[in-house]
């Protein structure tokens, strides 16, 4: 998987993580915002709107599981830059790849149990009571606040490794900025990044 990603162009990237993921998720929300039931007699024993939308739209468990495909293939680019690139470093040069691991799997974990979670609770598997309770608060804002501080740290860790391999020496956050704010924006990053990662991967 990860020499799938270093060899993939650019338009391939994009179109895998920007390109499916905006029309599959502009098809669900056009899907729940834009349904018009039929007018129908009032009747106690028909089904209401969330019922209805809820049989055909497989109860709301399509966002969450867009959100946990989006991720793992979104991860698995910041995956194969840092750990498939670390090849192309001087041996001389120690980078701390354990902890970029630690910090990479933190969001990951984070992300995809929550998301499971909230695919659980649209489907009505379940509880409202756990979301009006203060203990939401006390487990998911400290997880949530180093989530986003693992994926900075990735993002970090995967634009220092494109630049040591790049300039085969030690660099500082000078050297790389470029290439952490084009990954932190990959929409637009991945045009100019991929190709780069792709010249690094065939050397």
């Amino acid at each position: 998987m990860t020499k799938l990603f270093l060899k993939s162009k650019h338009w391939q990237l994009f179109t895998i993580l920007v390109g499916i993921p905006f029309l599959l998720q502009f098809y669900v929300y056009r899907k729940i915002f834009w349904y018009n039931p039929p007018p129908v007699e009032p009747n106690p024993d028909s089904k209401g709107f969330t019922e209805v939308l809820n049989e055909e739209f497989i109860q709301f468990d399509f966002p969450p599981f867009l959100t946990i495909v989006f991720f793992l293939l979104f991860f698995g680019w910041f995956w194969s830059i840092a750990i498939g690139l670390q090849k192309k470093i001087p041996q001389r040069i120690k980078m701390k790849v354990t902890k970029f691991k630690v910090f990479f799997f933190i969001p990951f974990t984070y992300i995809i149990l929550l998301m499971i979670y909230l695919g659980g609770l649209f489907s009505g598997m379940g509880t409202d009571s756990f979301l009006i309770s203060g203990w939401i608060f006390a487990i998911i804002v400290p997880f949530h606040l180093l989530s986003m501080f693992g994926i900075f740290y990735s993002l970090y860790f995967a634009a220092k490794t494109i630049k040591t391999a790049e300039l085969q020496r030690e660099v500082g956050f000078g050297d790389f900025v470029a290439e952490f704010f084009l990954l932190w924006f990959y929409f637009i990053g991945i045009w100019i990044i991929q190709p780069k990662v792709n010249k690094l991967y065939s050397k």
